[in-house]
């Protein structure tokens, strides 16, 4: 997908020599890969002449929540604090990383005190 995201659209040959450079993956299995996601409407395709053109149908960041989404309920149950709370025992944050979480989880709030009062 970031093959796509980065430069598209590619021909099957173009996605599996830009694969080739960071994978050991054989041309077969870049092809299965390709069909599977056409198959689940991830990239679409264009006949081109002889050959088809691919590209993304769906945003980089729309996958990342979608896989992220998916990660916390298969490892975390869906508990999102457990995820953080793991990460930071794990993790040493350094200031300016405490701060951005901060920041974050400010605006949150904020957007969610937006929320109650628009509801009043």
């Amino acid at each position: 997908m970031k093959v796509l995201w980065k430069n598209s659209p590619l021909t099957a040959s173009q996605i599996i020599d830009e694969l080739k450079e960071v994978t050991q993956w054989n041309p077969k299995t870049i092809h299965t890969l390709i069909s599977r996601l056409v198959a689940k409407s991830v990239i679409g395709s264009e006949k081109k002449g002889s050959y088809k053109l691919y590209f993304p149908l769906v945003t980089e960041e729309y996958y990342q929540n979608v896989q992220t989404k998916s990660f916390l309920e298969k490892v975390y149950n869906g508990s999102f604090p457990l995820l953080i709370t793991n990460f930071i025992k794990e993790e040493k944050l350094n200031e300016q990383e405490i701060n951005e979480l901060k920041a974050i989880l400010d605006s949150q709030i904020d957007e969610g005190e937006k929320l109650y009062q628009a509801s009043y």
